[in-house]
């Protein structure tokens, strides 16, 4: 019976848990830039370097069942005189990113084991420690900041594109993470097929950009 119960509850897992309103299941990371499993490192598994079925890091709550060594770095944050919002330090799901593509723990630091590939600062995914020129993370993105800031559309109201609203589909406990936008699983429909044809492939971008459509989801230009 317990056998039993484990295995509905698994099976019960996965069929809810989602990333920025997507279902996993609609959210495929085959063949796209996160699928380490041709990597000799990586036993040939696609999901293993960043999730577990058992002895998860229970001090991770930004996204299920976490398996990857987890970063300790400080960030230089965004700053400028005419942004309202308040950037703090990386939190939430954005640290987890930040786990491979700050460069200071390797990309095989998973399982608790101590790993050795590193990403290289000549990637164009390499983010460093210094984020003080890249688009603000970590900050709360609410009606309020909206009506302050006077060039943001409310979160609360304005539809995503990918189904719900801002608010819905794109923050996490109301902030802007690297999540909202890019999604590691990336690739729509068929994995294979889309890996390639996906135009956002080598960004993992949310949602198409041609004509700054993803900026202007939230940027009211």
């Amino acid at each position: 019976m317990r056998a039993t119960n484990i295995a509905s509850l698994a099976c019960a897992a996965v069929l809810v848990v989602t990333l920025g309103g997507v279902p996993l299941a609609e959210a495929k990371i085959i063949n796209t830039p996160h699928d380490f499993s041709p990597a000799p490192w990586s036993g040939g598994e696609i999901c293993k370097p960043c999730h577990i079925p058992h002895n998860a890091k229970e001090t991770v709550t930004a996204a299920p069942l976490w398996n990857h060594e987890v970063t300790n770095a400080t960030y230089t944050v965004y700053s400028s005189p005419t942004m309202d919002a308040i950037p703090g330090q990386p939190g939430g799901i954005s640290k987890l990113c930040l786990s491979c593509h700050d460069g200071t723990i390797a990309i095989d630091s998973f399982g608790g084991q101590t790993g050795s590939v590193f990403m290289s600062p000549t990637s164009f995914a390499y983010m460093g420690t210094d984020l003080a020129n890249d688009h603000p993370i970590s900050f709360v993105y609410d009606s309020s900041l909206a009506s302050t800031d006077g060039e943001l559309h409310d979160p609360t109201t304005t539809p995503s594109g990918l189904g719900g609203t801002i608010a819905n589909d794109m923050l996490f406990n109301d902030r802007v993470e690297c999540s909202s936008c890019h999604d590691v699983h990336v690739a729509r429909g068929d994995g294979t097929c889309m890996a390639c044809h996906f135009p956002n492939r080598d960004a993992s971008l949310r949602k198409d950009n041609t004509g700054s459509a993803l900026c202007l989801t939230c940027h009211d230009k």
